[in-house]
């Protein structure tokens, strides 16, 4: 009895000690380590929206962006403000260059436009891209768009260079405007009326992609590109959602 009695107080013992030590791993990425990338970064002048425990800024991207779709839109050249309102308010806060939080992930935000070339051109090979989350490649796929591999990219690259070549896309203009014809006739009995823009050009642009693309119609793969659309809300939905290892 005395035996097993030991033994139990040592596995308690060792199962106290690794709790300790996930707590410490723990505080130390989701708190110590965000707070002293802060600090840092304001010593060299680049301030932004305090960090959050967990969430980072997540939470208030979010609640930006749904307030800003919650009011009626007047027509206006002003379009920044309602796309990305966290970043134009931020950055009429903070500067044209601003640390955001991605849950504990630091983001630095450049708008500058000379810095944004520097990144863009990225002659030194300083400015790797960074992997997709798993949720946005089951949208986009492993393609252009979200490869990290060099060599991929750089094949993917010159075949959508040659596709949107432009002897390539001259000879699409017959599809486009065949497209776009077939969408001015729809509209006639809507003569008088109001028409949902944004739904006619979605349907306009399905529509070119399937004539140009696949040398079909949108109403032939309309199950594809619903499934898609699908697909695309719901992780939009979920992007500013941060992701806990272990309870997902």
């Amino acid at each position: 009895m005395t035996t097993m009695g030991g033994l139990i107080i040592i596995l308690s013992s060792f199962l106290c000690l690794l709790l300790a030590l996930a707590f410490i791993k723990i505080l130390h990425k989701q708190w110590w380590t965000p707070i002293r990338i802060q600090k840092l970064m304001a010593l060299q002048g680049i301030k932004g929206p305090s960090y959050r425990f967990i969430h980072g800024n997540t939470k208030e991207i979010s609640k930006m962006k749904k307030e800003v779709m919650g009011r009626p839109h007047i027509l206006s050249h002003d379009i920044f403000s309602v796309v990305q309102p966290h970043v134009h308010s931020w950055t009429n806060i903070y500067g044209k260059n601003y640390l955001q939080w991605h849950g504990s992930r630091a983001q630095l935000v450049i708008t500058e436009p000379e810095l944004c070339k520097e990144i863009l051109n990225n002659k030194g090979r300083a400015y790797p891209k960074r992997e997709l989350p798993n949720l946005s490649k089951k949208l986009l796929g492993d393609g252009l768009v979200a490869t990290t591999k060099a060599e991929k990219w750089a094949k993917l690259r010159k075949l959508a260079t040659h596709a949107f070549h432009g002897e390539s896309l001259k000879s699409m203009i017959p599809e486009m405007v065949a497209s776009a014809e077939k969408m001015v006739e729809t509209w006639k009995v809507y003569e008088g009326k109001e028409i949902e823009v944004f739904e006619e050009f979605r349907l306009f642009t399905s529509e070119v992609i399937s004539r140009t693309a696949f040398g079909s119609s949108y109403a032939e793969g309309q199950d594809i590109f619903e499934m898609l659309r699908k697909l695309g809300f719901l992780i939009y939905k979920n992007v500013f959602k941060v992701r806990v290892p272990g309870i997902r």
